[in-house]
């Protein structure tokens, strides 16, 4: 089998039904097996892949599990009945164009030694959305937990962010989003699953380091397109607990990657990052209440 298309859920269904059509519309090979893993979703969405599954004759697997189980180890779950020389990750508010699916397998089958690849990301509106970063080091991490990068963007930051990157060319990088994320069998026998260690954030990032520790290439490429609505789960989440879980990961992934020196530096920051995001979290409803003063007075 060609390609293995895998796709993480979690309370999108609406938005799953739309990456669900436009890959059964714009796939033009039948070589192809798609899997959903539902992450204990509430809004609907568990029984709306069962009837799409009853509905649709293809090659489709839906697993829904009983509790969110987070991205890392879903995605783990189906890599392992995954049967495709690549194996796609594709976010549930994504959806593909008509040659999406046909030139990302033709590209990447050109140069062997691409193990994992990333097309251009576009917002709902034909925007362009950043979708490539550097490695994150201690400095520009630093940075952005104390918040600083909201005011002012360092060297670090910036390199981080990839701030100059040229997404009309296509180039090597040291990784993209996961929202898109084309993986060559190869590298996942080679290097093993997603670490499920991180429940959300990082997992992908890890991913990419261990690949290209190991020698494979990572692409950017200009010509393949997704549209992407972006944050549609992270939304449903309060900025607080999102910023804990953000923080978990970027402490397991530099203790994994880069020594309990930094990993101490960067956890005696968290209580000023909580901080931090409190009042920020305040800050629109400060505007509000600013506006409404105005108005009464």
């Amino acid at each position: 089998m060609k390609l293995s298309i895998i796709i993480i859920n979690w309370n999108t269904k609406e938005l799953i039904k739309k990456c669900l059509n436009s890959v059964l519309k714009y796939t033009s090979f039948t070589d192809y097996q798609l899997i959903v893993i539902d992450n204990n979703s509430s809004d609907g969405s568990q029984k709306f892949l069962s009837d799409f599954c009853l509905q649709n004759k293809l090659n489709l697997k839906i697993i829904l599990n009983n509790q969110n189980k987070g991205f890392a180890q879903a995605v783990n779950q189906g890599l392992k009945i995954a049967q495709g020389e690549y194996i796609l990750l594709l976010n549930p508010d994504t959806e593909i164009k008509e040659k999406t699916l046909s030139e990302v397998i033709d590209f990447i089958s050109l140069d062997k030694s691409i193990g994992i690849l990333g097309g251009k990301i576009l917002n709902p509106n034909g925007s362009h959305q950043p979708s490539v970063r550097s490695f994150p080091t201690l400095s520009s991490q630093i940075f952005i937990l104390l918040k600083l990068h909201h005011f002012f963007r360092n060297k670090a930051v910036k390199k981080y962010l990839v701030i100059d990157f040229d997404y009309s060319k296509t180039q090597e990088v040291d990784q993209v989003m996961g929202a898109f994320f084309l993986i060559r069998r190869k590298v996942i026998e080679q290097i093993g699953y997603f670490d499920d260690k991180f429940f959300l954030w990082f997992e992908e990032v890890d991913f990419c380091k261990r690949a290209k520790d190991t020698g494979w290439k990572i692409l950017y490429c200009h010509k393949i397109e997704i549209i992407h609505c972006g944050g549609a789960s992270f939304s449903q989440k309060s900025s607080f607990r999102n910023q804990c879980q953000f923080n978990k990961s970027l402490l397991y992934y530099f203790k994994k990657h880069h020594g309990l020196l930094k990993y101490y530096l960067l956890l005696f920051l968290l209580p000023f990052n909580l901080f931090l995001t409190t009042i920020i979290s305040f800050l629109p409803f400060l505007r509000r209440f600013k506006k409404d003063i105005k108005i009464r007075f």
